[in-house]
């Protein structure tokens, strides 16, 4: 089993200090095991002609506690008192107690994140039951052994930045020693012990609202094949001369630049309908089902941070058509061109491809030309209705060649004034 690579136990711990295991501690599968590896030839390992079994244990592979370290007493404190169990079990000992072969128990353990550990005992009832869970529902029917594995990956992954995130900004600030002579290990348990159930409960009604979201879109698709391959607005929003600004800011104050971009930017997201897929520094990333909606959030990002004096020029680019998600990111043609946009937009300013252009047009978001809008009005006019509403305006630009996509026709995307009208 395992520990996440960035150090957050999940049902374990590494090797001493934070050392990865050596050979001599590697778990079935891996350098210095009797059970196959995929880089050891057959011809090379012990039984090759035989299954994987777990009917009998291989020698334990002296992890922490058969190395005969000691580990921190308060770390092995909070470690128990977060996963609410001791550890019991070695590997193989929780893959064959969850009746699950120690090949698949460390696809899916590696797939949630967690570092090889050898054979130390380090597991709990804990970890038995989630092999048991995912297992079942790969006996049942219900997942691919494959999706299976993807739904650890995407859980271990997201669950992953959430705990560092908690442990690097949340809990380094309030397990301040609040008297002299305290240390902040005297702080953090009863802490934790306070926090851990609010949190829990907090992250449980969190996903569960974005589960209800995200199935409210998917059945709102017209087919199967729309589920994984939709059309949606991408669009990105970079902030300019931020490669400049690292070589003169100090670190601290970087960290907070981006912070607060981060936050604003995943407010705005949220707000006017769309998702924020991922946030890359000093980049981020959201998708929206409709044009408008990804309209107006980059015009507002742009204008929030405009009015911000401690924040750089922003500039965003968007793409309109089929996108592919994936775990919850999104990937093909459709993303490229929204970043290759917005690389080459302008300070300030929305830069739209022709497929986004045109989704704005047909929706009445927008007039094809100013021509058109004004020919509108007093059609409009003349039969005593109202004219057309129009929330933005589109101007053409120069074609010009993109790297890796050819040639395309940007547009430039602005707000619509009184005056337009």
């Amino acid at each position: 089993m395992t520990v996440d690579d960035s150090g957050s136990g999940t049902g374990a711990h590494p090797a001493p200090d934070g050392e990865p295991a050596r050979d001599d501690e590697a778990g079935p599968g891996e350098a210095g095991s009797d059970e196959p590896g995929p880089d050891r030839p057959d011809a090379e390992r012990p039984g090759a002609d035989r299954p994987i079994s777990v009917d009998a244990e291989p020698p334990e592979g002296g992890g922490p506690e058969e190395a005969g370290a000691e580990e921190d007493p308060l770390a092995l404190r909070l470690e128990g008192l977060i996963l609410g169990a001791e550890r019991r079990y070695t590997p193989f000992q929780a893959a064959r107690s969850a009746g699950v072969s120690m090949e698949l128990a460390s696809r899916f353990w590696r797939a949630m994140g967690f570092a090889d550990i050898g054979q130390a005992k380090a597991l709990t009832e804990a970890d038995v039951l989630a092999l048991r869970r995912l297992a079942g529902l790969v006996e049942a029917g219900l997942l691919s052994e494959a999706m299976a594995v993807q739904v650890a990956r995407s859980t271990g992954q997201t669950t992953a930045r959430l705990a560092e995130w908690q442990i690097d900004s949340f809990l380094e600030d309030l397990t301040e020693p609040p008297e002299p002579g305290m240390t902040r290990t005297e702080v953090t348990y009863p802490l934790v012990e306070l926090l851990l159930p609010e949190l829990e409960e907090f992250l449980v009604y969190v996903w569960r609202r974005q589960l209800a979201a995200a199935t409210g879109r998917v059945i709102q698709a017209t087919d199967d094949e729309e589920m994984v391959d939709r059309r949606l607005a991408v669009g990105f929003a970079d902030l300019v001369g931020f490669t400049r600004l690292t070589r003169r800011m100090e670190e601290e104050e970087l960290g907070e630049l981006v912070e607060a971009f981060e936050t604003t930017a995943a407010d705005l997201v949220a707000a006017n309908g769309g998702r924020l897929i991922k946030t890359l520094g000093d980049e981020v990333l959201y998708a929206a089902d409709d044009a408008g909606v990804a309209a107006e959030t980059a015009l507002r990002l742009i204008e929030t941070m405009a009015n911000d004096e401690t924040m750089p020029e922003l500039r965003v680019g968007i793409a309109f058509g089929t996108v592919t998600t994936r775990m919850g990111d999104v990937f093909g043609t459709t993303v490229n061109l929204a970043s290759r946009l917005t690389s080459i937009a302008p300070k300030d300013a929305v830069l739209v491809d022709q497929a986004f252009a045109e989704e704005l047009i047909r929706s009445g978001e927008a007039p094809a030309s100013e021509a058109e809008a004004a020919e509108a009005a007093r059609t409009a006019e003349k039969e005593g209705v109202d004219p057309p509403a129009y929330r933005f305006a589109l101007q053409p630009m120069w074609q010009r060649p993109v790297r890796g996509l050819g040639v395309v026709e940007p547009w430039l995307l602005t707000r619509r004034t009184t005056e337009d009208a």
